[in-house]
C-alpha cells in the first residue's frame, strides 16, 4: 500500500490476552519455541502480576489491533549504581514491518527506562536476525559482550 499505518503504543491490560497471545506465539515461533498454552498463561499471569519485574506494551493500529510487542523489565545496572531496562522480547507481525512500529517499540521502553533511572535499555538478538539488527544498529550502540547460557 506504502502508507504508513498508523500505531499508537500502550501497556498491555487485563483485556488484551487474546490480541497479546498471537504476537507472542509467532515471536516463540521465529526462535523456533514451543509456546503452548501453560507457558502462555505463565507469561500472562507475570505480565498482569504487579510484583513481577516484567511487563508489556503493545503497538495496536487504529482499529485497536495489536500488531507488537515489547516485553520488558527493570533490572539494577550495578557497575553504575542505578536502574535500567532490559527489553527481554520485541516482535512485530510481519504485515506491519517497515513502518516504525518496532522503533515506536523501543523509543517507547527507552521512555519508561527514564523514569527508573539512569542505565537505559539493553537487549540481545540471535545473531541470524539481520533485519532487525539493521534497526537495532540505527538506535543503539552494539557492544562487546559476550552472552552465555547455562541449562538448567
Amino acid at each position: 500500500m506504502g502508507d504508513t499505518m498508523a500505531h499508537e503504543i500502550r501497556m498491555a491490560g487485563d483485556d488484551d490476552f487474546f490480541g497479546w497471545l498471537p504476537l507472542f506465539a509467532a515471536y516463540c515461533d521465529f526462535y523456533e519455541t514451543e509456546l503452548d498454552d501453560a507457558k502462555a498463561l505463565i507469561v500472562w499471569t507475570w505480565i498482569r502480576d504487579e510484583n513481577d519485574p516484567l511487563q508489556a506494551a503493545l503497538a495496536v493500529d487504529d482499529e485497536g489491533t495489536p500488531v507488537g510487542l515489547a516485553q520488558y523489565r527493570v533490572v539494577p545496572d550495578t557497575l553504575r549504581a542505578t536502574r535500567g531496562v532490559f527489553l527481554d522480547d520485541l516482535y512485530v507481525n510481519e504485515d506491519a514491518r517497515g513502518n516504525g512500529v518496532g522503533r515506536s517499540l523501543i523509543e517507547f521502553v527507552h521512555a519508561r527506562s527514564l523514569e527508573v533511572g539512569a542505565g537505559g535499555v539493553s537487549w540481545i538478538t540471535a545473531a541470524h536476525n539481520v533485519d532487525a539488527q539493521r534497526l537495532y544498529d540505527d538506535m543503539a550502540r552494539r557492544t562487546s559482550w559476550v552472552m552465555y547460557e547455562m541449562e538448567a
